[in-house]
């Protein structure tokens, strides 16, 4: 698999985490419903920009981005957002997703790395601190 093509699932995965994160925020109920809707909203916000950032560096590398359900849901390596479960079950499934698309940022990145694209590196290098420190607030909400 090819740099961009390896971007590409990180893009459909960034996209289905930001729409799960999304689903959370409005879903989530419990005794520590302020904190995690405030917290989910951090993160798909965040997730919001970086979904513009990673389809706009694949059509700098004169590829076509990804941009609908359809070619997300055939790309993801994510599952989609689990309807009636607990906060608790939402924040599992948040630090299980968080590790998903961590792996496939780290994939992108050694392939960036061996094609001495230091773009590419860059921007995978700032969004896998994103989504470790992003998985390290919903671990220790837990």
């Amino acid at each position: 698999m090819t740099t961009v093509e390896r971007l590409k699932v990180v893009l459909a995965n960034s996209y289905t985490l930001y729409l799960k994160t999304h689903n959370y925020h409005w879903n989530v109920t419990g005794p520590s419903f302020k904190s995690l809707h405030d917290l989910f909203e951090v993160q798909y916000t965040e997730l919001a920009i970086a979904v513009d950032d990673l389809a706009e560096r694949i059509r700098a590398l004169d590829s076509v981005a990804p941009g609908s359900f359809k070619e997300f849901l055939e790309l993801t390596t994510l599952t989609e957002a689990k309807t009636g479960i607990s906060a608790d079950e939402m924040l599992t499934d948040m630090v299980a997703s968080q590790t998903v698309l961590i792996t496939s940022i780290k994939d992108a990145l050694v392939s960036a790395q061996e094609d001495d694209d230091e773009v590419t590196a860059g921007v995978l290098g700032d969004r896998l601190s994103v989504h470790e420190k992003a998985r390290w607030m919903l671990k220790a909400s837990q």
